[in-house]
């Protein structure tokens, strides 16, 4: 990895080139935008593990309750197939999260066989309320400083970044590949 500048930014052989024509202005803030970006994802992991450590679970266990509670509900295979833990694996998490009052289990009525998990509605997601109401608080304020307009483009940006990282995940869990430590 090559430092260019007391900014951090960082350039990789296999990072590709910026848009083609593209002047010095338009490289850097291409390159400004791909930090920002990398530092929100490392800000937010951390947010994700002290905030799980406030709730009284561990970063996964939390990972997983948001996945179940962006979908509602779901199998405890959907839920190992979209995180990519095994099924044993999946089976502690939702024994961890079920003791702590977050998610309960439930007979699917079309499939007896079959479990749902669902939230529980517990004293264990009220923490994760209050846990997490100051950075939707902070968040509603931030956006009220845009028009319907730029957040309509926002929120298009954010689902194309959203397609590319799942695409991204799934082409590393299909690659069997351990990555190489030096570069």
């Amino acid at each position: 990895m090559t430092d260019h500048g007391a900014e951090g930014t960082h350039e990789h052989p296999d990072w590709g080139e910026p848009a083609p024509g593209a002047g010095a202005e338009r490289r850097q803030l291409e390159n400004d935008f791909l930090l920002a970006m990398r530092r929100a994802g490392s800000i937010m992991q951390l947010l994700g593990q002290v905030s799980a450590e406030r709730i009284g679970i561990n970063a996964t266990d939390l990972n997983c309750l948001n996945i179940v509670a962006l979908t509602g509900h779901m199998t405890a295979g959907e839920l190992a197939r979209q995180t990519g833990l095994s099924t044993a694996s999946i089976t502690g998490v939702l024994d961890r999260l079920e003791e702590g009052g977050f998610v309960r289990r439930v007979r699917d009525p079309h499939d007896r066989r079959r479990v749902i998990v669902e939230l529980s509605g517990g004293p264990g997601l009220r923490e994760v309320g209050s846990t997490f109401a100051p950075v939707v608080k902070a968040w509603r304020a931030t956006a009220a400083n845009y028009s319907d307009d730029e957040l309509r483009l926002l929120l298009e940006f954010q689902g194309k970044v959203e397609e590319i990282i799942r695409s991204q995940l799934a082409r590393l869990r299909s690659d069997g590949e351990t990555p190489c430590a030096t570069t």
